[in-house]
């Protein structure tokens, strides 16, 4: 296998160090292979592979992006079940790909990622690990992502609630939900997708929404298999089909910012509220007071259903706090609940707080980021050689595939990785000049755009209500940028073999 260990069991030598078995970190891995690159490293903290389509085994859970464009573009899948692929069709995705392409032999499960210190004078990047085990290598790259770390709200008493108490990603499969009075915590992504799956199975639901989401039918149904074995018979035809999904996805960023088409959205969303929704304090309720867009658009058909069944309660006035066995809200009145789940998301803008990465004259990434995170191209960090970030600041998205920009920041990253990896180079370090143009350029689209100025807080805002999520423009345009990698943007230092 291509890595070098030392005498002592506890420490690694190698030439990429990649974090994460996600798409971000599995695609990484199996572009290096592509390239004819096997001296690489894969830490996953956990015992297998799939990053959020692991963790996430909640009842529903399935993605919201249409299966022929979440996927890899060199390894498409004429078998997609659905539309809309379920966690388990997608995790199965990822580990055929992973067998497919021979990367299992290169990731080291069980391996937490603590931290990292450059090296100057010998141009590594000393990883450290929750075990103590040390990973050194000529370049890191983090395949983390934003969607891994639970966000709890902090309620008042919760440490007194006698009942069953846990997050949508963590999701306590060894609890029976039957009969049970619940209380779920929040409308967003996950739980319009869960709520109607367990509204089934228990006694009573108790859904406290703070804001309400802007949701859209879901187009989803089977994939018939005569159309399954025809992306098989001719795989031009689901290229083909993918094709036409991506421009029509590129399609719903023009409603973003051209507020004409906002409004129609908005209508045809409140047109969905009226058709499903039987009472109409309930529609008034869950119906926005802010632009479309400006939180993330979700698509659901059968949660606002779900809202019209007897056992189902909407709470808006807000929790005050837990006792023992109930949730009090904000007028006082109290709700007996067995138990409490969380559909309060991750944490984003904040996910890298806790990484102690250090970089050229001990820089601290915490330090480089004081005023917010940014990256050039969301990719590389100024101060910080050899760094990669897959799905980093400003690169993630609310319309199309974020697939689609993991490939493009990967096809970058490669240009970079292989005359590091061929000893040309010594180190890559962006210049702070273009690293600050760029994001002057970016923050100056996203300051008047919906996600900021759309009437809403959002996982999209930092602390400072500055977003550092969103790519403000049309993947297409992304690619464009990240195809390769120029010279001109980056100090670099020549290698040995030079």
């Amino acid at each position: 296998m291509a890595q070098r260990q030392t005498r002592d069991q506890r420490r690694y030598q190698t030439s990429v160090v990649i974090v994460g078995s996600g798409f971000a970190g599995l695609g990484m891995a199996i572009r290096l292979k592509q390239a004819g690159i096997d001296d690489f490293i894969v830490l996953e903290k956990s015992a297998d592979l799939g990053g959020t389509w692991r963790d996430n085994t909640y009842p529903g859970c399935a993605c919201d992006v249409p299966s022929l464009m979440y996927s890899f573009s060199f390894e498409q899948n004429p078998s997609w079940s659905r539309m809309f692929a379920e966690q388990g069709e997608i995790s199965d995705y990822l580990q055929r790909c992973a067998d497919k392409y021979r990367v299992r032999e290169h990731i080291h499960y069980g391996v937490r990622f603590t931290g990292a210190e450059y090296d100057e004078s010998a141009n590594t990047w000393r990883v450290s690990t929750a075990d103590g085990t040390e990973y050194v290598g000529r370049a890191l790259v983090s395949g983390v992502g934003a969607l891994h770390i639970p966000s709890y709200p902090e309620l008042p008493g919760v440490e007194t609630f006698e009942g069953e108490v846990f997050h949508s990603a963590e999701w306590n499969h060894d609890f029976d939900l039957a009969d049970k009075r619940v209380a779920v915590i929040g409308t967003g992504a996950s739980a319009i997708q869960f709520v109607p799956r367990i509204a089934e199975q228990v006694a009573r639901l108790h859904l406290f929404q703070r804001t309400p989401p802007w949701i859209q039918p879901k187009p989803d149904w089977p994939i018939p298999s005569s159309w399954q074995r025809r992306f098989r018979r001719t795989p031009m035809l689901q290229r083909i089909a993918r094709a036409a999904l991506y421009w029509l996805l590129e399609a719903r960023y023009v409603a973003v910012f051209n507020r004409r088409l906002g409004k129609l959205a908005e209508r045809m969303s409140k047109r969905h509220i009226r058709e499903t929704i039987k009472d109409p304090k309930v529609r008034a309720a869950v119906t926005p007071d802010y632009a479309i867009g400006c939180k993330r658009i979700l698509l659901s058909s059968d949660y606002y259903p779900t809202l019209n069944r007897s056992n189902v309660d909407l709470v808006t006035s807000g929790v005050a706090g837990v006792r023992r066995r109930s949730v009090v809200t904000g007028d006082g009145a109290e709700h007996p609940v067995d138990a409490i789940i969380y559909g309060t998301g991750f944490h984003v803008t904040d996910a890298f707080a806790h990484l102690g990465i250090v970089g050229r004259d001990g820089r601290k990434l915490q330090d480089a980021w004081r005023n917010g995170m940014e990256a050039y191209l969301g990719i590389t960090v100024s101060g910080f050689p050899n760094l990669f970030f897959l799905l980093g600041p400003n690169t993630g998205l609310g319309h199309n595939s974020v697939v689609f920009m993991i490939e493009s920041q990967i096809n970058y990253v490669l240009s970079c990785l292989r005359p590091i990896c061929r000893d040309e180079v010594g180190q890559v370090d962006v210049r702070q000049s273009v690293q600050d143009s760029f994001n002057a350029e970016i923050q100056s689209k996203l300051t008047d755009a919906v996600w900021s100025a759309g009437g809403c807080r959002s996982w999209y805002l930092d602390e400072n209500g500055i977003n550092r999520t969103i790519w403000p423009g049309f993947t297409w345009k992304y690619w464009l940028r990240t195809r390769k990698a120029n010279p001109a943007d980056y100090e670099i230092t020549a290698g040995e073999s030079r």
